[in-house]
């Protein structure tokens, strides 16, 4: 029964076991449950290496957030970096998903997705939520221009 569960959560969203969670703070105290918060994580971009994402956002608390049947806001924010020497894959494709995060039980979605503008040679990584049927136009961006790495 548990291998079930685990290949239906590795099916369903892969891309979410990359996010290593650095901290949070509190931002309204719940009496019953646990506090709203935001949460900050950090990601490698599984198919460029070389590159950090930092990414903050919001986690709903209360009986639901325990429960996990809250949906979490919209609003998050992304900063990634070159930490080494960045080796492109030339199968990277424009808008490929790099990360994504269930922020409700079903329907809603953070997902960051990269960019290369070969033109300028700089990554572009976008974070935004999405539903099945209405997304969000909040967003935000982040650049890494691909420099030569001197250790």
């Amino acid at each position: 029964m548990n291998r079930i569960v685990f290949i239906f959560i590795l099916f369903i969203n892969p891309l979410q076991l990359y996010a290593e969670e650095i901290g949070s703070v509190d931002t309204v105290f719940k009496f019953l449950g646990s506090n709203h918060k935001i949460i900050v994580e950090a990601f490698d971009d599984p198919k460029v290496s070389g590159v950090t994402c930092h990414l903050s956002r919001a986690k709903t608390g209360g009986i639901s957030g325990s429960l996990g049947i809250a949906e979490d806001k919209a609003e998050a924010s992304i900063a990634c970096r070159q930490i080494g020497p960045i080796q492109l894959s030339p199968k990277i494709r424009n808008g490929e998903p790099v990360f994504s995060k269930k922020t409700s039980l079903v329907f809603k979605t953070l997902q960051v997705v990269r960019f290369y503008d070969n033109k300028r040679n700089v990554l572009i990584y976008l974070v935004y939520s999405d539903k099945i049927i209405e997304g969000s136009p909040k967003n935000s961006i982040s650049t890494v221009p691909i420099l030569k790495w001197f250790p």
